[in-house]
């Protein structure tokens, strides 16, 4: 799952090298993208070792959490900034600053800096994927919803994820298990935003569509980054996303909205330090420590942390209160993302001793 603002799909896995190794080991080239085409920037991959299911640590199990109160504090920022700034600028106010401190962070690590036109087409084509568009139909969305309910909806993105991936690759089959936690998942979103909503469209119903826009995004970005950004370290790949995002959205956000302003409250330069450094920047180089030390399966609890976190925020922030069948859709998307994961189904299934 991404948050509104995460990292490439922890699916694709393949931005992260092993511990302790300086370079990505060569394996067999990246199986053809049925979206995309291409089979890679390179036929680099890490080994399969890195989708074994891996049992969570005390460690991992705070850094999970900690993902999840970052991620899930994003969506109350933001809409704290938007109370002063355009929406446009506000995604640009979030990803110029977070790769100028990604860039720092791989500077400081003397990491490898990536050359030729290739890498950095595919970094700005990840950009928009990842960043600008779903950055900024969530942005707008957050004018005319709830936070808690922007973050019902994006849990939507592993959703989809599994889906496009299943149209993308033939490795990625879709099973009669991923089949009912898609169409569970999808009933949440009905759920969640009515039925009625092609009924009327108004602006409250455009801005729930616009989020799934947004998460449909975050998972055409996770093909991307499987075929077009494997064997990059991680940080590299992230500073580089948002570099890219960056020399879109800040010539996009001047043209649209004017200069940005740097009078602005205490309460909006607090807000978007955090989604900017804390909940983008750090957030970034977090997910992946946790995928290489949790692997990708455990990730899926963070998907299913974030909504409460973004309900309870936007209540006690800004009174906000969710209809009834807001909690119906976030229980049934949960259940969706459980049965994707599989390990519940596996525990029924489990014969019992003796």
């Amino acid at each position: 799952m991404r948050q509104h603002g995460a990292g490439p799909n922890a699916r694709s896995g393949s931005l992260i090298r092993d511990e302790g190794r300086e370079d990505p080991v060569p394996v067999a080239p990246l199986p053809r993208c049925a979206v995309f085409g291409s089979r890679g920037m390179r036929a680099w991959r890490r080994p399969r070792v890195m989708v074994e299911q891996k049992s969570l640590t005390p460690r991992a199990t705070f850094d999970l959490v900690l993902l999840a109160l970052v991620w899930g504090g994003s969506f109350l920022a933001i809409r704290t900034a938007l109370d002063e700034v355009g929406y446009l600028t506000s995604v640009a106010w979030r990803v110029a600053p977070a790769a100028l401190a990604l860039w720092l962070w791989v500077l400081a690590r003397r990491t490898p800096l990536p050359r030729g036109w290739r890498i950095w087409s595919a970094f700005l084509m990840m950009g928009l994927l990842n960043n600008v568009i779903p950055f900024t139909l969530m942005a707008w969305a957050q004018l005319h919803i709830e936070t808690g309910l922007t973050s019902i909806l994006n849990a939507t993105t592993a959703i989809f994820g599994v889906v496009l991936a299943a149209i993308a690759f033939r490795d990625e089959l879709l099973t009669a298990r991923k089949v009912f936690g898609v169409t569970l998942g999808f009933a949440g979103v009905i759920a969640a935003i009515g039925p009625g909503v092609l009924a009327g469209l108004d602006l409250r119903s455009l801005a729930q569509l616009a989020v799934l826009l947004g998460t449909l995004s975050y998972g055409f970005a996770g093909l991307w980054a499987r075929v077009r950004l494997s064997g990059l370290p991680p940080e590299v790949a992230a500073a580089g996303m948002l570099t890219g995002s960056s020399l879109v959205m800040v010539p996009l956000a001047i043209a649209f909205e004017g200069p940005p302003s740097f009078n602005l409250a205490p309460a909006t330069w607090t807000a978007i330090g955090y989604y900017a450094l804390v909940s983008t920047a750090y957030a970034y180089l977090l997910y992946y420590r946790i995928l290489a030390t949790a692997g990708s399966a455990n990730l899926l609890f963070v998907t299913l942390m974030i909504p409460p976190v973004a309900i309870a925020l936007g209540a006690m922030a800004r009174g906000e209160v969710l209809a009834p069948s807001a909690f119906l859709g976030l229980g049934l998307l949960a259940a969706g993302l459980a049965i994707l994961d599989g390990r519940l189904m596996r525990l029924f299934r489990r014969a019992p001793p003796g």
